[in-house]
């Protein structure tokens, strides 16, 4: 038996890779990826993942009361559809309560929408494979670049299959001892996937779709925010409300797109327009740059001196 983190790989047998995402247990993307690793008998495959759409909920995860994991109807995969988080789906599926071992590797996605630059941050596809990593867990999150009008489901199927080599080659390095502990990636894969330039190693950047707010007369107004960070307008589709009624007297307010704002080259929103997979390595920790910490380290004294004379 070999270990990386809490991970645990047998050379005798196949390796456990766990998959969950955002988009929910019956979202294409995820039951495409599935498939994929299933049909190679190269892997176990479990899911944990929630049982309904939670895109953008970010790394929320539930606290206050307990959450259900249901047995779901997958070929030849244990499977779990949990009223949870995407993040609270990854920490209950290697926690050996849900399962009897901890996987050997944990993929979130395959999400519909692509996520790079600070839409990192927003994305729960991204937050289910940082959970993973919180526990020791190799982990990749996978997000396709769904573009109405072009693409169709089977790009999801092209999706995973493009990405069994980077998957078999994890593997091989985390049953190796080799495969690095401190970090996780983001892939994205661009919306022509026959047509990608192949792999591209990159950073993280800046991009990010500008939003705003739109006052509106009714929960139904405006349409629904997709995954892909665009809105449905069509009246059919169905909208997810909150919960609680609002009362007579409250603003409603719908979050809307109004434009991309698409900021350094040579990173990764930039490569994947170019058409590449672009495999982005991620960390867990929110340092500044040096700037900006070489600024406060003579700010921050100049405060506390302005502070104690003031006291006198």
């Amino acid at each position: 038996m070999e270990r990386i983190g809490i991970a645990i790989v047998n050379s005798d047998h196949k390796p456990t890779i766990m998959v969950t995402n955002d988009d929910g247990i019956d979202a294409p993307g995820l039951r495409s990826l599935v498939r994929v690793l299933g049909s190679t008998n190269r892997y176990t495959v479990q899911v944990c993942a929630p049982d309904s759409e939670k895109s953008a909920v970010s790394h929320s995860i539930t606290w206050r009361h307990p959450i259900s994991a249901r047995p779901a109807d997958f070929d030849g995969v244990t499977a779990y559809a949990v009223s949870g988080t995407p993040a609270d789906c990854a920490s209950l599926g290697v926690s050996q309560a849900l399962f009897p071992s901890v996987p050997d590797l944990v993929i979130s996605g395959i999400n519909m929408g692509s996520n790079c630059g600070y839409h990192v941050v927003y994305s729960g596809t991204v937050a289910g494979a940082r959970e993973a990593f919180f526990h020791g867990v190799p982990s990749v999150s996978i997000s396709y670049d769904w573009v109405g009008g072009k693409s169709n489901v089977n790009d999801y199927t092209l999706a995973a299959e493009a990405c069994l080599p980077i998957i078999n080659a994890i593997l091989a390095e985390i049953r190796n001892q080799t495969y690095p502990e401190r970090c996780f990636l983001n892939i994205d894969l661009p919306t022509d996937i026959p047509n990608n330039k192949g792999y591209k190693l990159t950073k993280q950047g800046k991009s990010i779709f500008k939003m705003g707010w739109r006052r509106v007369t009714s929960e139904m107004q405006g349409g629904k925010m997709l995954s892909t960070m665009t809105m449905d307008t069509d009246s059919a589709v169905t909208i997810e409300t909150d919960t609680s009624t609002p009362l007579e007297e409250d603003l409603l307010f719908r979050r809307e797109v109004r434009g991309a704002h698409i900021a350094d080259p040579d990173t990764d929103w930039q490569f994947l327009r170019e058409g590449y997979i672009t495999v982005t390595p991620i960390g867990a920790l929110s340092n500044a740059d040096t700037e900006s910490l070489l600024y406060f380290k003579d700010w921050l004294p100049v405060v506390a001196e302005h502070e104690s004379s003031s006291a006198l």
